[in-house]
């Protein structure tokens, strides 16, 4: 896995899949707060005027010379829950980003959110 500061470093890269399809660029890093360590990126997807951003899981990314290269393929991806360009991700749809992937989630033993931004 990335280190949370190396991963910040490819903010505006390309991001592709693993077709090497372009996605969009990434926009943020979200961590995971059990562990903080890099969980997910939102990717910037659609046409001006009509942006927004989708979560995509960064587990088995790889780095490329210009890009970074998520394990998922374009549609899965541009289908993923999304947010505003100035949006945030509401605790409550957290869940919904995970099931998405048909990864587990569980909030923290507190209810506390699983994902925090960086």
């Amino acid at each position: 896995m990335f280190e949370a500061t190396s991963i910040r470093e490819w903010r505006g890269h390309d991001v592709r899949d693993p077709d090497g399809d372009k996605i969009g660029s990434l926009e943020a890093v979200y961590v995971d707060t059990a562990t903080d360590q890099p969980s997910f990126g939102t990717v910037q997807v659609g046409l001006p005027g009509r942006r927004r951003l989708v979560f995509v899981p960064l587990e088995g990314a790889k780095v490329g010379p210009s890009y970074l290269q998520v394990a998922f393929d374009k549609k899965r991806v541009k289908d993923a829950p999304s947010i505003g360009t100035d949006g945030e991700l509401p605790a409550t749809d957290e869940e919904g980003v995970f099931t998405h992937y048909g990864l587990t989630y569980s909030p923290g033993a507190g209810g506390e959110r699983r994902l925090a931004r960086r």
